[in-house]
């Protein structure tokens, strides 16, 4: 398939340009040097084009059943705002909820933070009056002890 071809079938999704070669070049990568097999490894993952350690994370999750927590932007802004992590990276915030949660649950609290982010605790006008666990957020009680 050609890039171009690629890029037809993707052309919806943000960047599809850079992710339509970056696709192409992990899945010559994936022939020539993992024998089509997806690496299990942090490592050898985040060597292919386009993987950086959120995406690592989420194939080691998802695809290899491992333990792992990957923080998009979402993850990284409710931890925060919870108080379950305090780092001002993505990195920190990993580890951060690395030490606080149960190993087990990584990779359901990965996108259980995710749902939460998108369609409760926003970036922009979080919806705090429908938060259930709003009594426990460390951001909703600064700004309400803050008047706002």
């Amino acid at each position: 398939m050609s890039q171009e071809e690629l890029e037809a079938y993707i052309r919806t999704c943000g960047l599809y340009r850079n992710k339509a070669k970056n696709i192409l070049a992990t899945a010559r990568m994936l022939g020539a040097e993992f024998g089509d097999e997806v690496p299990d490894s942090r490592e050898a993952l985040m060597r292919l084009p386009g993987v950086g350690r959120k995406t690592a994370n989420v194939v080691l999750a998802h695809v290899h059943s491992a333990d792992a927590i990957a923080v998009d932007t979402h993850v990284f802004r409710v931890s925060r705002r919870l108080g379950l992590a305090r780092g001002d990276t993505p990195r920190r915030v990993e580890e951060e909820l690395m030490q606080a949660l149960p190993r087990e649950t990584w990779a359901r609290t990965h996108h259980r933070l995710i749902f939460h982010g998108r369609r409760i605790c926003k970036a922009v006008k979080p919806r705090c009056e429908a938060c259930p666990v709003s009594a426990w957020c460390d951001w909703y009680r600064e700004r309400r002890r803050d008047g706002e």
